[in-house]
């Protein structure tokens, strides 16, 4: 287990490289420079244009690190890229479909309401369009064509979360999406390694309402001794409910921004398992101009995973920085 676990940035990329070895088996020009390797940045190559079309909802800091990653990528790869978002599942799917009639080069989507969303990428592959999925869908994305995913296994990182709890205590998992599948597989992990666990079901959009649900859930029922966050700004949530409920539960949390960083500095949060989205964002992008430039497959059949990962006390003096700097 805690060998699945230390996947880390060089492994990532090692993982990559090994995905992109073969010869594309979803097509793609080829772009190169006066030396035969695609060209790199502004200094010379096609531009290509790439459409990220994602679930995020309004006040998420978590996709700022997404959003991040893939600028970078794009900024490197002299890519046009064409961020676009909506939580709701239907809406998400207008997105998609706008992004094939707008004939963009590349797309790279996230699955977390997968029978609504997937079907509109499955229209993408089938007309051409080079795609991946990232950060949600890692058990669905195969079956609508899409042909390499980004992202951590929930169900592995919310078991690793329970097994790293102590044990005999009660849990409750919080989560601020309803229907996500990610966020369901994140709690259904965490109640195969520390049982006595149950789901509370919260509006992530609005977080003094997420606060009140917690605060209320802590005073109705002390026994609890965790509450898991799957999220930062819930995190951050989770924190002021405690308080206002002088509950001696422990927080731990699913991603980083630097205030959950501070938090694990201080040890009013206890851990963190972190799935590097702004490694995500990056890679999905990277992935697509590969085969755009270079004929490198998209195609692998297995995900390359960010994460899980722990950051605690023993490591959070390092990645603090980077958190802060809005990359971790």
């Amino acid at each position: 287990m805690r060998k699945r676990m230390a996947v880390r940035g060089l492994a990532v990329v090692a993982a990559l490289s090994a995905a992109l070895a073969a010869c594309s088996s979803q097509g793609g020009a080829n772009e190169n420079s006066s030396s035969g390797a695609p060209a790199v940045g502004n200094a010379g190559g096609q531009q290509y244009t790439i459409a990220m079309v994602t679930h995020e909802a309004p006040g998420d800091s978590f996709w700022d690190k997404i959003r991040a990653g893939a600028e970078q990528a794009a900024k490197e790869l002299n890519v046009t890229l064409k961020y676009s978002n909506n939580n709701d599942a239907g809406q998400q799917a207008t997105l998609v479909q706008n992004a094939i009639d707008s004939k963009v080069d590349g797309l790279a989507v996230t699955l977390a309401y997968a029978d609504q969303v997937g079907p509109a990428a499955q229209k993408a592959v089938q007309a051409g369009i080079p795609t991946v999925a990232f950060n949600s869908g890692i058990n669905e994305y195969t079956k609508y064509g899409i042909g390499m995913y980004f992202g951590s296994d929930e169900t592995l990182a919310g078991q690793s979360a329970g097994q790293k709890m102590t044990p005999g205590g009660k849990a409750i998992c919080v989560v601020q999406e309803q229907g996500s599948v990610a966020l369901e597989a994140r709690c259904a992990g965490v109640k195969a390694t520390f049982p006595n666990t149950e789901n509370l079901q919260v509006n992530g959009t609005d977080l003094p309402s997420v606060q009140q649900t917690i605060g209320a859930k802590l005073q109705q029922d002390p026994s609890i001794t965790y509450v898991v966050t799957l999220g930062a700004p819930i995190a951050l949530a989770a924190m002021q409910a405690k308080q206002g409920a002088n509950s001696q539960a422990k927080i731990v949390t699913f991603d980083l921004n630097a205030d959950v960083a501070n938090a694990i500095k201080s040890g009013t949060i206890e851990f963190s398992i972190d799935q590097q989205p702004y490694v995500q964002g990056y890679m999905a992008v990277q992935a697509l101009w590969l085969n755009l430039t270079n004929g490198n497959d998209i195609g692998g059949g297995k995900p390359v995973l960010t994460g899980p990962s722990f950051v605690d006390k023993s490591n959070i003096e390092k990645i603090a920085t980077y958190a802060a700097n809005n990359t971790r």
